[in-house]
């Protein structure tokens, strides 16, 4: 007997909700990614584990948000306390990981697509095994292709979203990758959820190892809440993510580069002339004033 599925139970109240968690977890993930490239070795795991907490922490609150308005017609839906857990563990791991890796190798080539397959991955696990803890008197059936689907859309989601984080940017770039990045989850979430069908063993029944989504979700939010709360404030006392502050600084001498050439702390290249402006006219030293002081015979 296949099940009555309704994925908004509560209208657009719970799309719209989880996709701004989903853009707030994405911009104060990102924009502490593109602080960690711009700090000094010692500072940048401490970024890169914050950014990965936002990401993950948004991620899962985006999912489960979304989940709540999630039902089946003929049987209540419960969640089983230890798999969603994992879930949030899975989501903030496996996205640190793609992350550390962009942020130390910078957002080029086969590192960039290394952190964004792995981060998209990441995404993708996080929801299926987030759908794993669910309970209900029946089996969950998916569409392979759709599923297949929902998957290329994370990677992409996340190497896009990765890549706009190392161009190392103001804060509007950051905010504009974040939006891109959460309504492109928000969508690969749905589009899992489109995947979905539900073969009832019977009507009726509760299974006693799991709980109601409102009895589950409302400690839980706690956590991943702080997370984000954490990264806000970090981010907010940040002068530099505040004001907009320039995201090149002096870099020390090294060999090949000029005294005084600006060069972005992650990739140690040059900057481009056109981003450093027009060059000045060499100011004449004492050697040249010398030869241009009149000769007393």
């Amino acid at each position: 007997m296949q099940g009555t599925v309704d994925g908004f139970s509560y209208g657009l109240v719970t799309p719209v909700v989880a996709c701004v968690m989903a853009c707030l977890g994405g911009a104060l993930g990102l924009r502490c990614t593109t602080r960690a490239l711009l700090v000094a070795n010692s500072w940048r795991p401490g970024w890169l584990a914050l950014a990965s907490a936002a990401i993950g922490s948004g991620i899962w609150t985006m999912h489960f948000v979304a989940m709540t308005g999630f039902t089946v017609e003929e049987a209540p839906v419960h969640y089983d306390r230890p798999t969603t857990y994992v879930s949030l563990a899975v989501a903030i791991v496996m996205v640190g990981v793609g992350i550390f890796i962009v942020g130390y190798r910078g957002a080029t080539g086969s590192a960039l697509f290394t952190g964004g397959t792995i981060t998209g991955l990441g995404i993708a696990t996080m929801h299926y095994l987030g759908m794993a803890g669910m309970r209900l008197n029946g089996t969950l059936e998916y569409d392979t292709l759709t599923v297949a689907a929902s998957v290329v859309i994370a990677v992409v989601a996340a190497t896009a979203a990765l890549w706009a984080a190392g161009q190392v940017r103001g804060p509007l770039w950051s905010v504009g990758a974040s939006l891109v990045m959460g309504l492109a989850v928000s969508g690969m979430h749905y589009t899992g959820m489109a995947a979905v069908s539900v073969h009832l063993h019977g009507t009726g029944g509760t299974p006693a190892d799991g709980e109601s989504p409102a009895v589950l979700l409302a400690p839980m939010m706690v956590g991943p809440l702080t997370l984000l709360l954490l990264a806000g404030a970090v981010v907010l006392f940040d002068r530099q993510m505040v004001l907009g502050g320039p995201d090149w600084a002096p870099a020390e001498h090294k060999p090949g580069v000029p005294a005084g050439e600006l060069v972005p702390h992650a990739t140690g290249r040059p900057l481009s002339r056109t981003r450093r402006g027009p060059a000045r006219a060499p100011h004449p030293g004492p050697a040249r004033e010398r030869l241009r002081a009149p000769q007393n015979r």
